[in-house]
């Protein structure tokens, strides 16, 4: 994928995006999002769970989320799990929702360190374990 990143279209899609030119970026990330480039699939999902650019497509959304979880993109995993707490593009199932944060976290994410925290603070999709919260929280850089 390193020829990707290289690419014209990738620098251009990810200025388009970042100058929230999103029809354009669209032009441009979509067929290196379908040629499986982790940053373009999340950046495509992002566009197409908002409506940016394009017609809002909550399948396309969440496929093109859960694409680049499934390679371990660490920030689409925390989207693909608030896809899943939120109910949004998809059904709503914080048990799903703590398995993709908990991927996250574990690449160090520190929001999903904190809202996996939280999660255990509530008992939501997951067992309520305070300690666990509180190991999660001092792991995301919260003094308890």
């Amino acid at each position: 994928m390193g020829e990707i990143l290289n690419s014209p279209d990738y620098s251009s899609g990810v200025a388009a995006f970042e100058a929230k030119n999103f029809s354009l970026a669209m032009q441009f990330l979509s067929p290196l999002a379908q040629a499986g480039d982790a940053d373009s699939q999340h950046r495509v999902a992002i566009m197409c769970q908002n409506g940016l650019g394009v017609v809002r497509n909550d399948q396309r959304a969440f496929d093109m989320m859960k694409a680049a979880a499934d390679q371990g993109y660490a920030i689409a995993q925390h989207g693909l799990g608030f896809m899943y707490l939120e109910g949004e593009c998809v059904e709503k199932d914080a048990a799903q929702a703590a398995q993709w944060f908990r991927k996250a976290a574990d690449q160090g994410l520190a929001g999903s360190l904190t809202t996996l925290a939280m999660m255990y603070e509530e008992g939501n999709g997951v067992d309520k374990d305070p300690e666990e919260a509180r190991r999660l929280y001092a792991e995301a850089g919260f003094d308890m």
